[in-house]
This record gives C-alpha cells, sequence and structure tokens, in this order.
C-alpha cells in the first residue's frame, strides 16, 4: 500500500496555511514598537518574521529596529504589551485564504479528524479560529505554548499520533513554513508544503516535503487521490 493510501488524520498549521494573519500581526507589532518610542516596521518584514511564535516575532522585530542582539530584559518587557496589542488586532485585518472553508468541510465530512497545530500562542488561536467560524471542524488544537515544546520540533505532532492512536503514515501534516516540514519529517508523519505562505522567503520545497501545493484546493485532491488508491489496493 502507498503511504498516500493510508492517511487517516490531518494536521494543519494556522498563520500562512489558513489564515493571513499577518496584517494583524504587523498592526500590533507596528503599536508595540510606537508605544515604546522605538522605530517602526513594515508589513513586508513581518512577512518575514513569523513563524516561530510570538516572543521570536518580537525578538526579530526588535533586533530590526534596535541593529543589535536583544537583551531578554527587554524582551521581558515588550511581550506583555505585544500580547495586548495583539488581542485587539487578532481579527480585524486577517482573513482566511481561498478555498479554505470548502475544503475542511468537505475534509471533516469524509471522516477525516483534523487538527490544529500551530506556534501561535493557545490564547489567540481558539477566539481566531472562532472569528472565521471554523474551530468546530477541529478536534484538536495546539498552540505553540500547549505542549513542552513547539514546532520545528516533532512533540505535537507525536502528541497528535498518540491522542489518535495513529501509526506516523497515517497523519499528515499541511503546512507553509520549513518548521511544518521539520517536525513532520522528525516525526516520521507525511507532509504538504503550501507555497503561498511565510517561510522567511525560502521555496517550501527546499525543505523536501511530500507533495508542494500552489493552492489550498490542491490538498483536496492529493487526499482524494489517496482515498482511491486505498481502494483500488482493497480490490
Amino acid at each position: 500500500m502507498s503511504r498516500w493510501g493510508k492517511l487517516k488524520a490531518i494536521a494543519f498549521d494556522l498563520d500562512g496555511t489558513l489564515i493571513d494573519s499577518v496584517p494583524d500581526l504587523a498592526a500590533a507589532t507596528q503599536a508595540t514598537l510606537s508605544e515604546f518610542e522605538l522605530p517602526s516596521c513594515t508589513e513586508a518584514q513581518v512577512r518575514s518574521w513569523v513563524g516561530n511564535g510570538a516572543e521570536m516575532l518580537m525578538r526579530r522585530a526588535l533586533s530590526f529596529v534596535l541593529d543589535r542582539e536583544v537583551e531578554q530584559s527587554l524582551l521581558d518587557d515588550v511581550m506583555p504589551r505585544f500580547m495586548h496589542h495583539y488581542q485587539e488586532h487578532l481579527q480585524r485585518y486577517s482573513k482566511l485564504y481561498p478555498n479554505v472553508l470548502a475544503v475542511l468541510e468537505e475534509l471533516s465530512s469524509s471522516g477525516y479528524p483534523l487538527a490544529i497545530v500551530t506556534n501561535k500562542p493557545h490564547r489567540f488561536t481558539i477566539p481566531l479560529l472562532e472569528a472565521f467560524n471554523i474551530d468546530h471542524l477541529f478536534s484538536k488544537v495546539l498552540g505553540g505554548d500547549s505542549l513542552d515544546r513547539m514546532k520545528p520540533d516533532p512533540l505535537p505532532l507525536t502528541h497528535l499520533l498518540s491522542h489518535w492512536q495513529l501509526e506516523s503514515d497515517q497523519l499528515l501534516m499541511v503546512g507553509d513554513s520549513k518548521n511544518d516540514i521539520l517536525a513532520a519529517k522528525a516525526a516520521g508523519i507525511t507532509s504538504i508544503g503550501l507555497t503561498y505562505g511565510y517561510n522567511y522567503g525560502e521555496d517550501i520545497s527546499l525543505s523536501s516535503p511530500d507533495a508542494v501545493c500552489e493552492q489550498f484546493s490542491e490538498i483536496l485532491t492529493l487526499v482524494n487521490n489517496s482515498v482511491k488508491v486505498l481502494e483500488q489496493e482493497n480490490v
């Protein structure tokens, strides 16, 4: 049986995969820098900084505007204010990528358990899913602070394997960043890399996912083909 033919559940990254959240992240970052009377940054720069959690985003922003390494004490002062500003901007400008809702609904109705595996803090993840009315489609939601380690560590994905009692070849990870692909490889699971998200300016194919998709709707084609393969092999 082919690897794709064994899939039983699917995990999705959030930012840059399901939702374009950079406009709100940029607004929160800019508001935080302004509050501390620091130079600002652009939305395009924030796009290149996201992917490793909120603290790393602000570390990169501060390092850029100060042109030096940032001491932890400054970051500790800044982070509560960033969290405040992001709470204020959480769903003001963010939007779902094309076809996300329809594809998620079809996968869910086809019987696939779906999960969110994001490095975004859990306190922001749930309200964002609710804002776009997709929270009900996910039976498991793991934020960057839900477990002891986050992507690219495989722990969130191995946690899902254990939670759902799956073999490694039965879980698929879909994401836009090398962190998603590295975590999937470390967990021994199948991965799809999306080209349209946030990946530090790198081509996602350089991380060697099992498949690369330019549109979210292509995921459905791959998964449906895996079902056909399974049916043919069981004939």
